[in-house]
């Protein structure tokens, strides 16, 4: 029994040589596959957080072009972030979480703007959503080589939804490339800010709600189920495909310990389907939120106090008037 084994210890396994992972049969060699790349290495580091061991790596042809792509566009970003402090290497250190590589103004609407108004940042978006749909592509032909469900590559597309809504979808409904979101660090987190105060609160959108609900109950789910395979690590728990076959002692204690504790447990394999399913519904429903900002809704404050959803502030001075309402002179004392 290891038991001395804790949070803070783990038993590092390595063969003399690294695994180098099933064979490819001819049949995969003919599909296309390449064979796998570089023998494999130990990092002891790693292996306190995961596995030791690194590589063989496989890329294939859309590996490698997503990663071209991908560098493509990481290089236009920063020499455009570059240029933006005069070239100056110590200033581009010294501020880049503040520095951004901007979308077009909104008077371009969707043309193509000049390049630096604009143009750069479409050409860097461009690459970067070719580059992350190739990686897309290689982890769902990487899966069904293996013989594996495409799980991750759903969750992956779930991401990438969001991604979208943000960068392109949204923008394209909204007429206009100014809406999307900048590259940069702080700047993309003002871009949040400014978005929520323009539109009324996104507190008060709804699937923002289910979106926030989703996260924090996704990390609660991973973090249980991570602690109680831990906890059973001495009983062999992590070794939970054998023991949904054939069940043991550390599926049996943590039924029971679960049980007790909540009065319901899910088994083995379902956790994975809960914690799958509310992490996946954490970006689709903030793609859905963000996608009826602007376009179904302009106002989230007053569209929940006629709801009901929200309280009205009180009319102290004047009644509160839909920002979209008071651009026009004519409709300043208009009911909401």
């Amino acid at each position: 029994m290891p038991e001395y084994q804790n949070l803070f210890t783990r038993v590092q396994v390595r063969g003399p040589v690294p695994y180098p992972g099933t064979p490819m049969g001819t049949a995969q060699l003919l599909a296309g596959n390449s064979e796998r790349e570089l023998p494999g290495t130990f990092v002891h580091l790693f292996g306190k957080i995961g596995d030791a061991q690194v590589g063989p790596v496989y890329l294939g042809t859309l590996g490698v072009l997503s990663l071209v792509f991908g560098l493509i566009a990481f290089e236009i970003i920063g020499l455009n972030m570059l240029a933006s402090v005069n070239w100056d290497p110590v200033q581009f250190i010294r501020q880049l979480f503040w520095l951004a590589l901007e979308p077009p103004p909104a008077q371009y609407g969707l043309r193509i703007p000049p390049m630096r108004e604009g143009g750069w940042w479409i050409v860097a978006g461009f690459c970067l959503t070719v580059s992350i749909l190739l990686w897309w592509a290689r982890t769902y032909r990487r899966a069904r080589a293996l013989g594996m469900g495409t799980h991750v590559a759903w969750a992956f597309a779930a991401a990438i939804w969001l991604y979208l809504v943000l960068g392109f979808i949204r923008p394209v409904l909204m007429g206009s490339w100014s809406e999307a979101v900048p590259f940069g660090i702080f700047p993309h987190l003002d871009w949040t800010a400014a978005f929520s105060i323009r539109y009324g609160n996104l507190f008060y959108n709804p699937f923002h709600a289910l979106s926030i609900v989703f996260l924090y109950g996704s990390t609660l789910l991973f973090a249980m189920h991570g602690a109680t395979i831990l906890a059973l690590g001495r009983y062999g728990g992590e070794r939970e495909i054998e023991l949904v076959l054939d069940r043991g002692t550390a599926a049996e204690r943590g039924a029971l310990f679960w049980r007790w504790c909540m009065g319901f447990n899910a088994s083995f394999e379902s956790i994975h389907r809960w914690a799958w399913w509310f992490a996946v519904l954490c970006p689709l429903t903030g793609g859905l939120g963000i996608l009826l900002t602007g376009t179904v809704v302009d106002n989230w404050y007053l569209w929940a106090v006629d709801r009901h959803f929200a309280p009205a502030y009180p009319q102290i001075w004047q009644p509160v008037v839909d920002p979209a309402l008071a651009a026009t002179p004519a409709l300043q004392g208009a009911p909401r």
